[in-house]
């Protein structure tokens, strides 16, 4: 009896759960490039490539340990062009009696699975995904009952049961967060590493031609693709980073620098999401290299905060709050995105810089995409499902469970508060700080109103009034509205001026340009 194992683009680990158990004798493992997949939003060109090589050499990987391979390429001519479609004309083929395959990591594909088993006509055994620490399941138990889901809260418990970084039951060095020790702005001190990268090999070559052809007209550029596309690849970068960026990478780990995209940031949340790294074993790396006294206690922490409790905390809250969470609007932003988020033609230098790394590497770090483009689009009032779609599209680490909850919910407050107990909203002062941007900008971030100050400044007041409402109620940021109120009517009248003449200037996308 021949069992059909499907594994998706973001599963490309050898110890996946449907294989586990398997005889090679009776099982077909089936892996699809899909029109569907590369195209329900128009993906950065970057990140297709780097999922379809990917697959490819994952595939060869698992012929040679002996797995029999159906591998349906994106220019088979009797591509179906969907999941369900693959999956059906391969269950013909090879009669299978039974199919076997992990959860997806999306919404919409896990109702697709839900329907396989009625359309087949055969048992679909749909597993849970075990590659992360905290099952659906378990997260859900966390959460229920709880007043605040706090991510805090959530990561203290995953440090206790992962027993990472503890000292019997306390946390290593007496405190379970070290963040107040990771947020130095830039310095002349500053001596980032070359960023590592793996030159395209003949597979990954023949993928970008595909791409070209096929995907030309997508966002991003393909001249400095360099992800790893391999778990050997993956592991020598995870190697790289323990070694070369880890020591300073709690301290400098929310600095932005014009022109340094990479900073001493990993750069391995690809390798991670498409399942060529193991994130328990990466964390254990990094309490591993701080044990041995070669990277302090903050980086260690804030390094292993990011996998085990923030990216399991972002993956779980997908899941509970969806599928509400894809149409939440909060605070009922409805302008339409700004045209430069795809061009990057704006002379706000924070901006430009930002997209320029992302069209350039389809990555840009956490908090370019929290403080400087999330931050622009919370304050402008940007509708928050074109948001939502070009951060789907243009980085290369982003699937829709990982990007729909920090967004919407983190970047935009969209679910008014379930995630974030206030908005991430900031003038031009937190960007001065934070980075060099502001010092060469056309605009000037200490004026705060009128055509040369920093839009920053004048939209940060045009969103909390506008929304005072709702937000005045809000603890951790109500008492800013008595500054306000203590403004003389003038200046506040400037402020909303300059703030109007801002958005009134923003010129629109063109409709659909990330789906179409």
């Amino acid at each position: 009896m021949t069992t059909l194992v499907p594994i998706l683009g973001d599963q490309l680990t050898r110890t996946i759960a449907s294989l586990d158990g398997c005889d090679k004798a009776s099982t077909v493992v089936l892996m699809m490039e899909v029109w569907d997949e590369t195209t329900y939003v128009r993906h950065h060109k970057q990140k297709i490539v780097l999922i379809l090589s990917a697959m490819r050499h994952f595939a060869a990987e698992l012929e040679a340990q002996g797995w029999t391979i159906d591998y349906v390429r994106l220019d088979d001519k009797a591509n179906t062009g969907s999941f369900t479609g693959e999956v059906e004309r391969a269950v013909k083929r090879h009669k299978a009696k039974a199919v076997r395959v992990v959860e997806s990591g999306e919404w919409r594909v896990a109702e697709m699975m839900e329907g396989w088993s009625k359309a087949l006509g055969i048992p679909v055994d749909i597993l849970p995904d075990d590659r992360f620490l905290c099952s659906k399941e378990e997260f859900y138990a966390w959460a229920q009952g709880r007043e605040r889901l706090l991510m805090e809260n959530f990561y203290r418990d995953m440090r206790v049961r992962t027993d990472l970084l503890m000292d019997g039951k306390k946390p290593e060095g007496g405190q379970w967060n070290f963040d107040k020790e990771n947020r130095a702005g830039p310095d002349m001190l500053m001596d980032p590493p070359p960023t590592p990268g793996f030159p395209p090999d003949k597979v990954t070559r023949e993928v970008i031609a595909l791409v070209e052809s096929r995907f030309g007209n997508h966002f991003g550029s393909l001249d400095r693709f360099r992800w790893p596309v391999t778990a050997k690849q993956a592991n020598k970068a995870l190697d790289k980073f323990i070694a070369e960026r880890l020591p300073e990478f709690g301290t400098y780990q929310d600095a932005m620098v014009h022109g340094e995209d990479d900073l001493f940031h990993s750069l391995l949340s690809t390798s991670i999401n498409l399942g060529l790294l193991d994130p328990l074993e990466v964390c254990r790396r990094a309490e591993k290299a701080y044990s041995e006294r070669k990277v302090p206690l903050n980086a260690a922490e804030g390094f292993v905060r990011q996998i085990i409790g923030w990216r399991e905390y972002i993956r779980g809250m997908y899941w509970f709050e969806m599928p509400g969470l894809r149409e939440a609007n909060a605070l009922k932003a409805e302008r339409p995105l700004p045209d430069f988020y795809w061009t990057g033609q704006t002379d706000m230098r924070c901006l430009a810089d930002c997209v320029r790394s992302t069209r350039d590497n389809a990555h840009a770090h956490h908090i370019q995409r929290l403080m400087v483009l999330g931050n622009f689009a919370l304050l402008a009032g940007i509708l928050p499902q074109e948001v939502e779609d070009w951060f789907l599209v243009v980085y290369a680490d982003a699937y829709e469970w990982v990007e729909l909850p920090n967004v919407a919910a983190m970047a935009l407050w969209a679910d008014k508060g379930r995630l974030a107990s206030k908005p991430y909203a900031a003038s031009g002062n937190y960007i001065n700080k934070m980075s060099d941007y502001c010092g060469p900008c056309r605009y000037d971030v200490r004026k705060k109103t009128g055509e040369d100050a920093c839009p920053f400044n004048p939209l940060y007041w045009h969103f909390l009034v506008r929304n005072r409402k709702l937000l005045e109620k809000n603890m951790r940021i109500n008492r800013v509205y008595g500054t306000w109120d203590r403004m003389d009517a003038d200046k506040r009248k400037d402020y909303l001026a300059s703030a109007e003449a801002v958005l009134d200037n923003l010129v629109p996308a063109r409709k659909g340009w990330a789906r179409d």
